[in-house]
């Protein structure tokens, strides 16, 4: 049994950088900010949050296992996330090419009338090539879940869409204590 390594935190983090750049496209952040501050951001936030997902939903699968009675060590786990987001990570590629030629019209979820009709076409069709290669890592993840923890495809989809609540709700949990226990500045 193969032990965590530097391979899967680095896959970890660029899948990270990835979800950043989606959520940035997602929050039109290329109307306020430049493409090096959402690079940067993707960086240091996006980085740390691939890996610190990874370690959550590696848990949060173990213990969705155990559950079902299936018991994969968590770095199997682990590498299956890790691994599986390799699609993810190769969309990196299209997100860095589309910066370069569109700029910050790549991070718009509507870009602007006056932008290009080449440019909103590209734009588009890497966004689009996005949404199908994270569509591959789920498909990826399902069969590498069914395979560590000795489940049918059908329920290993079970288990990861479960698993995608579980994180989802602790996520929000999490938002709402923060924002709770930590106010809004006041305006001005």
């Amino acid at each position: 049994m193969r032990r965590v390594d530097a391979a899967d935190y680095v896959l970890g983090a660029a899948q990270g950088i990835a979800g950043w750049l989606a959520l940035s496209r997602a929050q039109n952040a290329g109307s306020s900010s430049s493409v090096a501050e959402i690079f940067v951001k993707a960086l240091l936030i996006g980085s740390s949050a691939g890996v610190v997902s990874l370690f959550l939903m590696g848990t949060i699968y173990t213990r969705l296992g155990a559950r079902a009675g299936r018991a994969a060590a968590r770095n199997q786990i682990f590498h299956v996330l890790a691994y599986g987001g390799v699609p993810v990570v190769a969309s990196l590629i299209g997100w860095v090419l589309a910066a370069l030629l569109a700029g910050g019209a790549t991070f718009e979820d509507n870009p602007p009338p006056e932008v290009e009709t080449f440019i909103a076409l590209l734009v588009r069709i890497q966004f689009l090539t996005y949404m199908v290669l994270a569509a591959w890592s789920v498909v990826i993840q399902v069969m590498g879940l069914s395979e560590v923890q000795g489940l049918t495809t059908r329920k290993a989809f079970g288990l990861w869409a479960l698993g995608q609540l579980i994180g989802f709700l602790a996520l929000l949990f999490l938002m709402i204590l923060v924002t709770t226990l930590i106010p809004a500045a006041p305006p001005g």
